[in-house]
């Protein structure tokens, strides 16, 4: 199974789902405002990915305060869900984070494997 971490709403995650469904037809999309990821999932995410996991040109990145940015990355993400760089593809074990072209050359690489 294929899952893509992101947003029901985000144009770039519907258009990874729609790719990648091309490729597969196991595709998932976890929406993760409607179903947060648990903390093991995101410490997970964030030993793999680190500070680019946190999508720092969000709207919801503007709207927090100064405190609230410093907070650490695992509590910014537990606490606004949106801040999740999207999409993060899981893909036979391993995983991608955003949908760039390089992204999608591996991703669809790994999927047909």
């Amino acid at each position: 199974m294929l899952i893509v971490y992101g947003l029901k709403n985000c144009d770039t995650c519907r258009r990874a789902v729609k790719a990648l469904a091309v490729a597969r037809d196991d595709v998932s999309l976890h929406d993760v405002r409607a179903d947060p990821l648990p903390s093991e999932t995101l410490k997970s995410f964030l030993e793999q990915f680190g500070d680019a996991l946190i999508n720092r040109k969000s709207t919801t990145w503007r709207a927090l305060s100064e405190k609230e940015r410093d907070l650490a990355p695992l509590a910014l993400l537990a606490a606004y869900p949106a801040l999740l760089k999207r999409p993060v593809i899981e893909a036979n074990g391993a995983y991608f984070l955003g949908w760039d072209s390089a992204t999608q050359l591996k991703v669809l690489g790994e999927v047909r494997k």
